[in-house]
């Protein structure tokens, strides 16, 4: 076993990324990102990283 397997040693390929298809997702209304929600919903849309942040916040307050 002096030498080291081929096949473990190897970096496998990285696939492509698949361009992303769906509605245009609207904008986060605090820091911009795209969020999950497609433009069409009505209200305050936040991104994933903003939404957490707000639940921690309105948790810890009372």
């Amino acid at each position: 076993m002096d030498q080291p397997d081929e096949a473990y040693c190897a970096t496998p390929e990285r696939p492509e990324a698949a361009p992303d298809e769906g509605p245009p997702f609207a904008e986060c209304v605090l820091c911009r990102e795209p969020t999950e929600y497609p433009e069409s919903v009505r209200g305050s849309t936040l991104c994933p990283v903003c939404e957490w942040q707000e639940a921690q916040r309105t948790a810890c307050s009372g």
